[in-house]
């Protein structure tokens, strides 16, 4: 069936000289494919959309930064607007991301626990607005000021401050994924002292590859039920021209019985523009993870 969300991107791809590619229509495939707004410079700017048309996109994770900033979710009338993007253009809403916390961090800022709590509501309102678009899942970033790797102190505040929120979490059916430079055991520490299946792991294949973690095996080791959505990311290049063996990591996946979303992030050479570096990046995840 050709939808308006087909024949949008059936048109993307041939004005960008790309073979065309399946889209779903009412079912979602298994490893549908997005990307971070940031990525693809439109942070928490709606205009996101039109550029993961022209790329071919299935998805967006979406910046949640702190109140009144631009296009804040916390307004209904903000989300009215995403709500008709998602309409026009067929792209999904795959998640929120707060790397808001890489800055002002969960640790350790006093009010970062009120916008975690914040965008637990967003989610929870979203869900009963229009249920069909809403995103359930948020990743909580941990880098920069905000890293807690070897610091056991800032993990237990971590530990803490989540079970305020988890209890919220689970009555909207909404997850929280970490993103840090943690090994799996450490993330799994996490897990297991807040004590909550809202707290899951967002799972960044460069960034844990660059602690020379095994990805391959910590991916099974946390289990698809623990993995809330995946970072697909090179730090040296396009997808399948760095040092992550996508093959491999596919398969670690498939293992693990993990087969959402993959929100590809970073990824662009130097000398590429951001939408000819994601339509390669997006073709090369196509071929690996769906063929």
């Amino acid at each position: 069936m050709i939808t308006r969300r087909n024949s949008i991107q059936l048109l993307a791809a041939a004005a960008a000289g790309t073979a065309p590619r399946t889209t779903w229509a009412d079912e979602k495939p298994k490893f549908p494919i997005g990307a971070c707004d940031w990525s693809i410079k439109k942070q928490q700017d709606i205009s996101a959309f039109d550029v993961a048309v022209e790329i071919g996109l299935e998805g967006l994770q979406v910046s949640f930064s702190t109140p009144d900033s631009e296009f804040d979710l916390r307004d209904a009338k903000v989300r009215e607007q995403y709500y008709r993007k998602v309409d026009e253009t067929g792209i999904q809403l795959a998640s929120l991301g707060m790397g808001i916390l890489n800055k002002m961090p969960l640790a350790t800022h006093p009010e970062s626990i009120d916008w975690v709590e914040d965008v637990i509501d967003v989610m929870a309102a979203m869900s009963k607005e229009q249920p069909d678009k809403a995103p359930h899942i948020s990743l909580l970033a941990f880098f920069g000021e905000g890293d807690i790797n070897g610091k056991p102190e800032l993990m237990e505040a971590v530990i803490q401050k989540l079970k305020t929120v988890t209890k919220k979490a689970e009555d909207a059916g909404v997850v929280l994924g970490i993103e840090s430079l943690l090994s799996a055991d450490d993330h799994l520490k996490i897990i297991d002292g807040v004590g909550s299946k809202a707290i899951q792991v967002y799972y960044d294949s460069a960034n844990s590859l660059r602690m020379e973690y095994d990805i391959y095996e910590e991916v099974v080791q946390l289990g698809g039920d623990r993995i809330c959505q995946i970072h697909c990311k090179e730090n040296k290049g396009l997808i399948g021209e760095g040092d992550v063996d996508f093959v491999k990591f596919q398969q670690s996946l498939t293992k693990a019985g993990y087969e959402d979303w993959l929100i590809i992030e970073g990824s662009t050479p130097k000398d590429t523009g951001v939408v000819e570096a994601y339509q390669k990046n997006f073709a090369t995840l196509d071929n690996l993870f769906r063929k």
